[in-house]
């Protein structure tokens, strides 16, 4: 791990991570979330404070990174959902099947390397009847902007942690085997486009691959 990776890359994707514009949308998803949780890629904590702790039994969050649990555990101290930290990779995540009643994914799925064998285990461990509540930013509709997503994509991974700007989200779920139960997308406001274009919703566990 190189000084940037451990020293500069936490505190500046927590930053990046909680504007405004997408504070608003965890605070839109959060509330879909109840009994245990999985959140994958926990990282800072950011979502915490917006758990509905009358309808969630405990969150398990999960993330690689040593660094952003300890800016997590901090935030967990301070709020009343339970918490459990789990350091791993959701390419292989370590829990059993069918054990979760919801999975938690905000701006996430662009950075893990291989997103389709993420959620192909987020489907895996959700029991039947379970739910992913989901926002993540990707691939945008129009052309133009697209194109420089693409341009851009190779350069902006080097600081940004591997995010990448241009995944096709519903397709990417639905690849995985995931039913689109209700799925809404739009660019945020207050953020450039390239890195803007949303999408959020629930999906139903299908097919397990």
């Amino acid at each position: 791990m190189t000084l940037y990776e451990k020293y500069i890359l936490p505190p500046l994707l927590n930053c990046l991570c909680s504007s405004k514009p997408v504070t608003r949308q965890r605070q839109k998803v959060l509330p879909n979330a109840s009994g245990t949780v999985l959140e994958v890629g926990i990282g800072s904590g950011l979502n915490i404070p917006f758990y509905d702790a009358s309808r969630v039994d405990r969150v398990i969050g999960l993330d690689p990174s040593l660094e952003l649990n300890a800016l997590a555990q901090c935030v967990a101290a301070s709020h009343s959902v339970a918490v459990d930290f789990l350091i791993g990779d959701a390419q292989a995540i370590d829990l059993p099947s069918n054990s979760v009643d919801t999975v938690v994914v905000t701006y996430t799925l662009c950075t893990i390397p291989d997103a389709l064998s993420a959620c192909r285990e987020m489907s895996r461990v959700l029991k039947p009847s379970g739910r992913l509540v989901f926002c993540e930013h990707g691939l945008a509709p129009d052309a133009s902007v697209a194109r420089w997503q693409a341009r851009i994509d190779p350069f902006w991974g080097m600081f940004a942690g591997g995010c990448h700007l241009n995944r096709d989200i519903p397709r990417l779920l639905d690849d995985a085997g995931f039913v689109l139960e209700n799925l809404e997308q739009m660019y945020l406001p207050s953020t450039p486009r390239f890195a803007g274009y949303n999408f959020w919703g629930i999906a139903a566990v299908g097919e397990h691959q």
